[in-house]
């Protein structure tokens, strides 16, 4: 579908036009009910690992517009009643059912207190992050930004997972940093990078998929998957 320029559009708003109204993902997502394009990641990358179980607890950090909130109260069984899946972000989010909801910066000193308390103290099983940085059109900037949030992320699952748990999070092509991916190797069992058919091909974003936390004194062998 071409997509004819308008009066007072931009010559790079009618490439994203055309862009959406020509992706499957997208439109395939607005059939299904999902938030965005993005639910997919989440879905195709879980069908690989097998990080989602019912009665499971997450946290999603960055979860506008909700995708992957959605996809994790789904695969958990989170309900209103009992809320399994809590999602934070700065922008508001529409309510989703079974899911916490927190509008707050997660760089907030007070952002890790206001999760753990909204999964009523529970430590959770899996921590999603596909947070990324505003992007300035400078690679080598944005990869250090974006490392930055994944940094702050892993530092979180680190702090509140459960022993056995997971972490997931966006990266951005050129690798995980090595101090991060060091780190992330000492805590879990196995560590790769993925990325998904979702994730579109001229995207610099990929994922970091780390598994099998070993628990806060972790120690001992270090397995690594780069698939």
């Amino acid at each position: 579908m071409r997509v004819k320029s308008a009066r007072g559009r931009t010559a790079s708003s009618t490439r994203w036009l055309e862009r959406q109204l020509n992706d499957p993902y997208v439109v395939k997502a607005r059939k299904e009910g999902w938030r965005s394009r993005a639910a997919f990641k989440l879905i195709e990358i879980d069908e690989k690992y097998g990080l989602i179980k019912r009665g499971m607890r997450v946290v999603d950090l960055g979860a506008a517009p909700g995708g992957w909130c959605q996809v994790a109260a789904k695969k958990t069984g989170s309900t209103p009643t009992n809320p399994l899946v809590v999602g934070i972000d700065y922008l508001e989010v529409d309510s989703i059912p079974g899911v916490v909801l927190l509008t707050k910066d997660f760089l907030d000193d007070d952002a890790p207190d206001q999760l753990m308390a909204a999964l009523g103290g529970h430590a959770p099983d899996l921590v999603l992050s596909d947070m990324a940085a505003p992007t300035t059109g400078h690679h080598k900037t944005d990869h250090l930004r974006t490392t930055h949030l994944c940094e702050v992320a892993a530092a979180f699952a680190v702090d509140v997972l459960k022993p056995g748990g997971a972490f997931l999070a966006k990266v951005f092509r050129g690798g995980t940093e090595t101090d991060l991916l060091t780190m992330l190797k000492q805590n879990f069992a196995v560590v790769s990078h993925i990325k998904p058919p979702a994730s579109r091909q001229e995207s610099v974003e990929m994922y970091v998929c780390a598994r099998g936390f070993k628990g806060r004194a972790a120690t001992g062998d270090i397995a690594t998957d780069d698939a």
